[in-house]
Parts: C-alpha cells; sequence; structure tokens
C-alpha cells in the first residue's frame, strides 16, 4: 500500500487536506459541510455487495439482452431517431486515433485534419440543404432549432416566434427550454391559423413534419418575408435525397439532425445537429466555422474563421454558449455522406419512402386500421388502431416487433410507424399480419 496516496482515486494526503482546510479557516470535513443538514451528508445508498469484473459483466450482459434491439427485433419506431445503413467505412475512419482523440480544434495550426474534416462536413449540409454557409455542427437537431429561433430574433429584433403543431413535441419542448427564460413568446399553431405579422421573428417548421408530411415550404416563405419575418426550417437529411432542399424554397435559417446519416441509433445518443443559414446572416450564426485558405507559400490550410462564443469574443457580442461542435459524430456523418454519394443516398431516400409507403398500403387494409393521409409525405405515417396504442406496442413486441410510436395524445389510438430502407418486405408483411391478429384478440 502506498502510505503517501492511500488509494489511487483519492490524491489528496492527509497533510494536504489539513493545509487545505486550514486555508479555509476550518478544523474539519464535518466543519466546513456543517451548513448542510446532517442527513444530507452521508445518505446511505443501500447498495448489493460488490461483484468481481467477471460477474458486473454477467450481469450487465443480462439487463442488455433484455433491451428490444432493432435488427434483432423488426423496427418500425422513428419519430426523430431513424435505423439506416451505416457504411463500414464510417466506423474504420472514426475510429483512428487522429479523428477518436481530438476535439475541438482551439489550435489550428496542430489540427490541420480535423478542421479539413469540419470543413468537409460543412461543405456537404451545404449542398444538402440548398443553403450558402454552414457551421461546424451543433449539440442535436432539437437544440439547432432552438438557437435557429434565437437567431431570428436577434436578427429581426423581434421577440415572438411562430412554431407549427406538426413539429416534433420534443424539438418544442427544447424551444420552450430555450426561449420562455428570455422572454420570448411561443405560439404553437396549426398550418390554417398561422398569422404572422410585424412582431414575428420566424416561422418554425419541420420538413417532413413529426408525422411524416411534407410542408409547403415555398408558400410558408412568402408568409414569413411579407411580414418581414424569417424561415427557420428543421429538415431530415435522407428525405433531402429526394425531395427539393429547403434552400431552393427561399428559407432563411436550416437546421437538423445528422443522425440518419452515419450515426447509430444508440439509444438516444450522442448525435450532431446541423446548421446552416443565407450568407446575410453568418455573423448571428452560433457555434463555429472552419474556413480554407492558402498560406505564404500557397498551400491549403484550414482555419477557425469565425466563433461566436461568448468564450473567445466580448461577451456583450456572443450570439450562443454552445461548447462543442460535436466534431467526432460530424466526420462521422460527412465519411457516411461521401461513401453513399449523391446516388446513393437517394437510393437510401427512394427505398425508404417506397417501403413506407407499401407498409401504409398493407396496414390499411387489414380491418379495423386507418392509415391518416393528407397529402405527400416521406417515410412515417399515422395509423387509427381499433384498440389501445400501448397495448398494441406490447403485444407486438411479444411478436419481436417494435411498433410505431403512441400518438394517442393527438391522434385516438394513434401510432406513428416509420420505414426505412433496412425495413424488408418480409418484415413489412409479418407487421400487418400481426396487427390483424391483435385486432381480432390473439
Amino acid at each position: 500500500m502506498n502510505d503517501v496516496f492511500p488509494h489511487s482515486y483519492f490524491p489528496h494526503t492527509q497533510a494536504q487536506r489539513a493545509e487545505m482546510l486550514a486555508v479555509v479557516g476550518v478544523g474539519s470535513v464535518d466543519e466546513l459541510f456543517a451548513d448542510i443538514p446532517e442527513r444530507f451528508r452521508n445518505p446511505e445508498f443501500h447498495l448489493p455487495p460488490a461483484l468481481t469484473e467477471l460477474e458486473l459483466g454477467r450481469e450487465l450482459g443480462g439487463l442488455a439482452k433484455k433491451n428490444a434491439v432493432p435488427g434483432e427485433y423488426a423496427s418500425f419506431l422513428g419519430a426523430g431517431v431513424y435505423r439506416h445503413f451505416i457504411p463500414s467505412v464510417v466506423s474504420a475512419m472514426i475510429s483512428r486515433g487522429e479523428f477518436l482523440t481530438s476535439y475541438t480544434p482551439y489550435q489550428p495550426e496542430v489540427s490541420q485534419g480535423t478542421l479539413q474534416a469540419t470543413y468537409e462536413f460543412q461543405s456537404l449540409i451545404c449542398e444538402l440543404t440548398g443553403m450558402e454557409a454552414a457551421n461546424a455542427g451543433m449539440y442535436d437537431g432539437a437544440s439547432a432549432m432552438a438557437e435557429a429561433a434565437l437567431m431570428a430574433c436577434r436578427i429581426t429584433d423581434r421577440d415572438s416566434v411562430m412554431v407549427l403543431d406538426t413539429v416534433n413535441p420534443r424539438y418544442r419542448a427544447v424551444l420552450d427550454t430555450y426561449l420562455l427564460p428570455q422572454g420570448i413568446t411561443i405560439n404553437t399553431v396549426s398550418l390554417s391559423d398561422l398569422v404572422v405579422d410585424e412582431t414575428t421573428a420566424c416561422i418554425l417548421a419541420q420538413y417532413p413534419n413529426f408525422y411524416g408530411g411534407i410542408e409547403a415550404l415555398g408558400d410558408l416563405a412568402d408568409t414569413a418575408h411579407q411580414a418581414g419575418a424569417l424561415l427557420s426550417v428543421s429538415a431530415n437529411p435522407v428525405a433531402l435525397g429526394m425531395f427539393k432542399a429547403p434552400g431552393d424554397y427561399g428559407a432563411d435559417i436550416v437546421s437538423g439532425e445528422t443522425q440518419p446519416l452515419g450515426v447509430s441509433m444508440s439509444f438516444g445518443g450522442p448525435f450532431v445537429g446541423y446548421f446552416t443559414c443565407k450568407n446575410e446572416y453568418i455573423r448571428q450564426m452560433p457555434g463555429r466555422i472552419v474556413g480554407r485558405t492558402v498560406d505564404h507559400e500557397d498551400r491549403i490550410g484550414y482555419v477557425l474563421t469565425l466563433q461566436t462564443r461568448e468564450q473567445h469574443i466580448r461577451r456583450e457580442r456572443a450570439t450562443s454558449n454552445i461548447c462543442t461542435s460535436a466534431a467526432l459524430i460530424a466526420t462521422g456523418t460527412a465519411v457516411c455522406i461521401a461513401a453513399l454519394g449523391p446516388g446513393g443516398l437517394r437510393q437510401m431516400a427512394e427505398l425508404s419512402y417506397q417501403k413506407a409507403h407499401y407498409a401504409a398500403s398493407v396496414i390499411g387494409a387489414v380491418d379495423g386500421y386507418e392509415v391518416i393521409d393528407d397529402g405527400t409525405w416521406f417515410h412515417e405515417f399515422v395509423v387509427k388502431c381499433p384498440q389501445s396504442s400501448k397495448e398494441t406496442t406490447k403485444k407486438l413486441l411479444l411478436r419481436n416487433i417494435i411498433g410505431g410510436l403512441d400518438v394517442s395524445d393527438s391522434v385516438p389510438n394513434g401510432m406513428l410507424f416509420c420505414a426505412t430502407e433496412m425495413n424488408t418486405m418480409t418484415e413489412i408483411d409479418a407487421l400487418a399480419d400481426a396487427l390483424g391478429q391483435i385486432a381480432k384478440g390473439s
């Protein structure tokens, strides 16, 4: 036993602890924490006996097997996190030490590889969205939408936003967290009730929306711009493989979640959001931007062109305090897009579209089930079930099927189903057959 450091996780010796207490002006640790009620100082945790590493591995493995994992189960769950094909080159690239151990490049001269990867990510995202400028990445799609709303308020000097009720409810909850403490009014409205006036900073829409439908972005852009407001769109990047880009409709800010491209579902994270805008608004963009230039010998070099975080510039000029660009995950997305190419991305989108529409057709043919079809939609759709959505989900799990998301709060007995290129026709037919059996009480 090392007498100086009696435990490998306690770096301070008794002498050092005594010295620190003396500087603070107390005689003991108990005196230091005297202001904390005694019942909260050393609570009992009632932990089970310690296990060996081997025993612990077996226990955790057993717990993991209780999860219903897509692949082992046929999965039709989407609602913001999607199962798509990830080329093997993605893992191979981001597992390399140069990328895996890198962090935000504060010293550009020694971070050229990371900076180049980020630059490629930005360039690819701009191509997908039809926008002029992209940043190095955001926490996720939800916070990116919230940052877009804040940005629109700064640009227009207005303090009210209009968010369509077809936006993901979890995204709307994040909007509340970001905007309400800053005194910004959030108006959640249906498309038919949308009214934009001189107090509105922006319209917030999703493309495709939470229920899978495609909003008329051109009309939304016209409505916003006529009132001096902006249009901010949160777009699924896979859908952009076959649908017209939001930038082509006149969107001012386009953000979203890149998880569908090269990032595993991972039980909900970590992911990476993307953020783009028109060039005229670039100085109000949150996060960082990597640019490409040449040095005095005409060699290409990459630099942090813009950092609007308060740590780097005067606080009153900062736009956001986002502390990461999620560079490793963004690199994975860039590798995925490059590996797929335009044709591969289009094929992924078209297969998802076709399989989802096939699934809707066979489910709609099952007695008791009604597919809600409001026009053009991508790879998600809502089904009215003849019984409780929760009960349907439980019974599907017993048949090794992960069903859709319960949306009965907005559609009676409603389930939001999703299909991608990863779903086989056999799985889809089995889903329809299982739903038929469930409706019959079996």
